[in-house]
C-alpha cells in the first residue's frame, strides 16, 4: 500500500513544470484635435506640404499590443521576454499595421540584474520622469520635418529605439538604478553606448542622468543638391552623443499641497561640420484635483530648445495646459491644449527652409488601457 501512495509523488517531482501563460497587455489611445498650423514661408523643396491648415483630425497616440511574461530555469534566474507593437488605429501606414517597440529576450536575477537582447529603448528614457503631455501634443523628439510630412510642432530630441541591442539593468543599490545598454549597427558598420543613473528613494524625490552615444541621434538623410537641369541625392549619415538631467518633487510627501514639480535639462551634440549644441529644457507641474467623484489632475508644460537639430538660430518653445479624469483605473479621458513656435532649416540642406512656424491645437481623447 505504501509503494501505490509513493507512486502520484514520484510522478509529481518528476514532472516537467508548467510553463507560465504569457500576460496580454495593451493600450489604445484615440483623440480629437483641431488643429492649426501655419509657416510664413515655404520653399519649391517642400511644395507638397500646405502652409498652412485648419482641421479637425482624429489621432491614435502609442497605441499598443503586447506579450510578456517571464518563466523560472534555476531557482533564482528566469526567463523574461516581451513583444510589443505599436498599432495606428486611426489609418494604415503604407500597409503596415504593426511597428515593433520594445522586443526582447532576456535573464533576471536578483543578485546579477536583468539582460535584454533585441529591440529596446533607449537608456536616454530611464530618466524620463517630467515629460507629463498626452496625445497631440506628446512630441518630444519631433525635431525635423521631413518631405511629404504635413506642418507640425517641432521639440528637443527625444529617446529612441535600438535593434541589434543589450541592456543590462542593475540590481538597485542604495536608492540607485543603473543601465547600461550597447547597441550595433550593423549596414553602417558601427556601434553606439549608453548608461542611465536614477535616484529614487520613494520619498517624493527623484534624480536621473543619462547620456547616449551615436544612438538616439544616429539618423541619415537624403539630400537633392541642384546644379542647373541636374539633381544628385546623397544620402549622409551623422551621429552624435546627448546627455540629459532631471529631477522632480512631489510636494505631497512634504506638505499638504498635492502639486508635482519637475525640470529637464538636455544637451545633444551633433556630429555634422558647422552644427552647433542642442539645449533643451522642460519643466512641468501637475496638480491633483480634489473636487471630483474620481481621481483628476490638471499640468502644464513648458519646453524651450535653442540650436534645433544643431542648427545656429533654430529655436522653438511650447507650451501646454492640459488635464485628466479616471473613469476607472484602467478608462482616462484626456483635455489639453497647447501652442508651439519654431524656427527651422534641414539639418542637411540650409536651402531648404521653412521659417516662423505656428501650431495651434486644443482637443481631448479617450486612454484604455488592458
Amino acid at each position: 500500500m505504501k509503494k501505490l501512495l509513493l507512486i502520484p509523488a514520484i510522478l509529481a517531482v518528476s514532472a516537467p513544470t508548467a510553463q507560465a501563460a504569457p500576460e496580454l497587455y495593451g493600450k489604445v489611445f484615440v483623440s480629437a484635435d483641431y488643429v492649426s498650423a501655419k509657416a510664413d514661408n515655404i520653399n519649391n523643396n517642400y511644395n507638397s506640404k500646405e502652409p498652412s491648415r485648419n482641421l479637425l483630425e482624429v489621432g491614435s497616440h502609442s497605441s499598443r499590443l503586447g506579450f510578456r511574461g517571464s518563466e523560472a530555469i534555476t531557482a533564482n534566474t528566469d526567463v523574461v521576454y516581451q513583444l510589443e507593437y505599436e498599432v495606428e488605429i486611426d489609418e494604415e501606414d503604407e500597409g503596415v499595421a504593426f511597428t515593433s517597440r520594445d522586443t526582447y529576450l532576456g535573464l533576471k536575477n536578483p543578485a546579477y540584474g536583468e539582460f535584454r537582447f533585441g529591440h529596446n529603448t533607449s537608456v536616454l528614457d530611464y530618466v524620463n520622469n517630467v515629460d507629463v503631455s498626452e496625445g497631440y501634443w506628446d512630441n518630444l523628439g519631433v525635431s525635423r520635418l521631413e518631405q511629404e510630412e504635413e506642418l507640425k510642432g517641432l521639440n528637443m530630441l527625444d529617446y529612441s529605439r535600438q535593434s541589434n541591442s543589450a541592456v543590462w539593468i542593475a540590481p538597485k543599490y542604495k536608492d540607485l538604478t543603473l543601465a547600461l545598454q550597447y547597441a550595433a549597427d550593423e549596414e553602417a558598420n558601427k556601434d553606439g553606448y549608453g548608461a542611465s543613473l536614477m535616484f529614487d528613494k520613494g520619498t517624493g524625490f527623484t534624480a536621473g542622468i543619462s547620456y547616449s552615444k551615436d544612438m538616439d541621434v544616429d539618423d541619415s538623410m537624403t539630400v537633392v543638391d541642384s546644379n542647373g537641369t541636374d539633381a544628385v541625392e546623397q544620402t549622409l549619415t551623422y551621429g552624435g552623443d546627448v546627455i540629459r538631467g532631471t529631477a522632480t518633487i512631489d510636494l505631497s510627501q512634504f506638505t499638504d499641497y498635492p502639486l508635482k514639480l519637475g525640470a529637464m535639462y538636455q544637451q545633444t551634440d551633433y556630429d555634422f561640420i558647422g552644427s552647433d549644441k542642442e539645449q533643451g529644457l522642460l519643466v512641468s507641474a501637475e496638480r491633483d484635483l480634489a473636487n471630483f467623484n474620481k481621481p483628476a489632475a490638471i499640468y502644464v508644460q513648458y519646453s524651450q530648445t535653442t540650436n534645433l537639430n544643431g542648427l545656429d538660430d533654430n529655436d522653438s518653445n511650447q507650451i501646454i495646459l492640459g488635464g485628466k479624469y479616471d473613469f476607472t483605473e484602467n478608462i482616462i479621458a484626456h483635455a489639453y491644449i497647447g501652442q508651439n513656435k519654431a524656427d527651422y532649416t534641414h539639418p542637411m540642406d540650409p536651402t531648404n527652409t521653412v521659417e516662423d512656424i505656428r501650431v495651434f491645437a486644443v482637443g481631448g481623447g479617450l486612454e484604455y488601457l488592458f
